[in-house]
């Protein structure tokens, strides 16, 4: 693109002018403008600017002073923006469009409610909301700084007070927490703001913020973009959550239960689309009755948090029927470091993906669409890199289901960059590479697990996805697990007719393969054909596994069972010990694992939560006991409270805890997200 010129000025302006200084709007979109196109010295002569539109450029950044003093109306869609400051220079903007900038956040959302005190609409609403939920959390960041700068400088002396102050403010930004880890750019860069203020004033105050309530309120009409539970949630900093419309429970599971169909057999026809409200409905309750031990060494409990109805239809509060199958942990942003961890899980259920932050229990996003029924969510990180040269990192969360379509989400930005349509029927589970984080497992009702490369987006963000391999099954594949110690060679699925194993070396020459290995779980002429529907590796050898036999989950030895494999179809399994489950004849609870902490999880049809820390268990070198281990711990469901009624029971589906063991979220048969934290020992 050649440079922003007089002539393109007066051809894109309006109203015509031969002066640049009449010029009171600008369409420079679609020019493909990199940021130092943006001529100062010649924008800087449209003194009575009122609208410009920069959409569709290559933008990174805008400059620092543009000088364009009586901008009201600004469009910068279809960028690549990653930084909001440099908007404070236009103090009187009411109208902002930042749509299509993938590297912006829900942190700079909140951000240009502080820098922009005239804005009255963002991405085409009204900004009242996103302002409240900055005044809410502005507010107990003043408290926080304010309660840091007494103890900060209680331990110093006179003397020491007055060469510390400098200090203050590094200290305050390192230890000074609020929110969610999604908003952490925001909080931080609020932090130092209020702590900066605080020296200047001697510590004599700490304003909470120029924050003016804005031109306009919302209507009740209107609808933020990215929803809150409640202010009252985001004010108590996730210590509580209010009583809401919560009706009487789902009906009740009793032993007389046919096996539970796969969710294709459950889905009910017309259901109508989902809306989402400001407000989710959350019940509360007092602490469960936990069996057994606390998990770990620190003897901590786990407490209910939040109980969630965030996938109701119609944002109905009598909707206690959606079945919500699966939860993931979104990658820790300090991925890597020491102590890295997420509080991010994304949940799927009905016509909708849900992204929330357990501390607060604030649903951060939600994508749906309508007609689909979700069963399997994944996240990937990528590495993108821009048209200058520079590195990003952001996670891409891929969700499944009913319609065979695997749609992949930039949750950040809040659009679908990517459709695979590969699947002739539903698609039950999917699940990334742990090695490369493009290749893409997907399992499907048409008997094929299909690996995928969704590669890296173009300068739009798009995906162009490819097909690596498929693998064939004799019965549908309802779990997937790469074998952890060999990932890139092997996979095991988890299927209606028991547990099998693919080679997956790209370096093979067939693409399309079958089964290599089935294992069993017993000896004898039963022994094959029974549903596998819980996989997952325990560390790198131990494999936890659940639905071969009725009440227990098989712990067995990778290693050991394929050193003895010999060329045989078929292997029984070397059992390392059994575990003691429900005696249910009900199917499709997944279990899931813990490494870090040695630890496995799964559900049950009376709502409770079975934790087995089995490193004790495989320490032990003697044969594996005749009688299964009792679990642990036993989470029993909480019963919320609201409006007079309780739900008594409900089916847990899957269970999923963070790598820390600091959150456990688990789905429900009726329409509750319920997450619990493990409280400070």
């Amino acid at each position: 693109m050649a440079p922003l010129s007089t002539r393109l000025l007066f051809q894109r302006g309006r109203p015509k002018s031969d002066r640049l200084g009449k010029i009171r709007s600008l369409d420079l979109s679609g020019l493909n403008l990199l940021s130092e196109d943006l001529d100062l010295n010649l924008l800087g002569r449209l003194k009575q600017l009122q609208e410009l539109d920069l959409s569709d450029n290559q933008l990174e950044t805008l400059p620092a002073d543009l000088g364009l003093p009586h901008l009201h109306v600004l469009h910068c869609a279809n960028n690549q923006l990653s930084d909001v400051t440099p908007l404070c220079q236009f103090p009187q903007l009411e109208e902002l469009s930042l749509e299509g900038n993938p590297f912006l956040t829900v942190s700079d959302s909140l951000k240009i409610t502080f820098l922009l005190p005239e804005l009255r609409k963002f991405n085409g609403k009204d900004v009242s909301t996103t302002r409240s939920k900055a005044e809410n959390l502005n507010r107990e960041l003043t408290t926080r700084v304010a309660t840091h700068w007494r103890k900060f400088m209680a331990a110093l002396s006179p003397e020491e007070q007055a060469k510390a102050q400098a200090n203050f403010v590094k200290s305050a930004v390192r230890n000074v927490r609020y929110g969610p880890v999604s908003l952490s750019e925001f909080t931080q860069w609020r932090v130092r703001m209020i702590s900066e203020e605080l020296v200047a004033s001697g510590g004599t105050h700490a304003r909470e913020a120029d924050m003016p309530e804005g031109p306009h309120k919302a209507t009740a009409t209107q609808e933020p973009r990215v929803r809150m539970i409640s202010e009252e949630l985001v004010a108590s900093g996730g210590t509580h959550a209010r009583e809401a419309d919560m009706p009487e429970g789902p009906h009740k599971a009793t032993a007389t239960q046919e096996p539970r169909a796969r969710p294709v057999a459950l889905r009910r026809p017309g259901d109508t689309p989902l809306s989402l409200s400001p407000q989710k409905r959350v019940c509360t309750s007092p602490l469960a009755p936990v069996e057994g031990s606390p998990v770990g060494s620190e003897s901590s409990q786990l407490e209910p948090l939040h109980f969630l109805q965030c996938h109701s239809k119609n944002n109905s509060p009598s909707d206690l029927r959606t079945q919500l199958w699966a939860c993931a942990f979104e990658p820790a942003w300090d991925e890597g470091q020491a102590g890295a961890t997420s509080q991010t899980v994304a949940t799927c259920g009905g016509e909708a993906v849900c992204v929330i932050d357990c501390q607060t229990g604030i649903v951060l996003h939600k994508y749906k669409v309508p007609g689909e029924e979700f069963f399997s969510v994944a996240w990937t990180t990528l590495t993108v890199v821009t048209q200058t040269g520079h590195k990003k990192r952001w996670n891409v969360l891929a969700a499944a289901g009913l319609r065979g379509l695997v749609r992949l989400l930039h949750v950040q930005a809040g659009f679908c960059c990517g459709l695979i349509r590969g699947h002739k029927k539903a698609i039950a589970t999917l699940c990334f590479s742990p090695t490369h984080e493009t290749h893409l497992f997907t399992a499907s009702y048409d008997k094929r697990i299909i690996l995928w490369d969704i590669g890296t987006p173009n300068q739009d963000y798009e995906f162009q996805a490819s097909h690596l391999l498929t693998l064939d099954t004799t019965s549908t594949p309802l779990r997937l697990c790469p074998v952890a110690p060999c990932p890139d060679t092997y996979l095991l699925a988890g299927c209606e007719g028991g547990c099998c194993c693919w080679d997956v070396r790209l370096d093979q020459p067939q693409k399309r393969r079958v089964c290599e290995v089935e294992f069993v779980f017993s000896e004898g002429s039963e022994a094959s054909g029974q549903r596998v529907d819980g996989l997952a590796f325990v560390n790198e050898d131990v494999v936890a596994s659940k639905g071969s036999s009725l009440g227990t989950i098989c712990l067995w030895s990778w290693s050991q069972t394929w050193q003895g494999r010999g060329s045989q179809p078929t292997v029984a399994v070397v059992v390392l010990a059994r575990l003691q489950w429900s005696p249910t004849i009900l199917a499709y609870f997944s279990l899931s694992t813990c490494p870090d902490k040695g630890l496995v999880l799964c559900g049950d049809e009376q709502g409770s939560v079975w934790i087995y820390d089995v490193r004790p268990l495989l320490a032990q070198r003697s044969p594996p006991q005749a009688a299964p281990q009792a679990p642990t711990q036993i989470l029993k469901w909480p019963q919320p409270q609201a409006l007079g009624q309780t739900v008594t029971k409900t089916m847990v589906n899957t269970v999923v805890a963070n790598p820390t063991f600091t959150y456990l979220t688990a789905l429900t048969d009726s329409n509750i997200v319920a997450i619990w934290r493990r409280g400070e020992p």
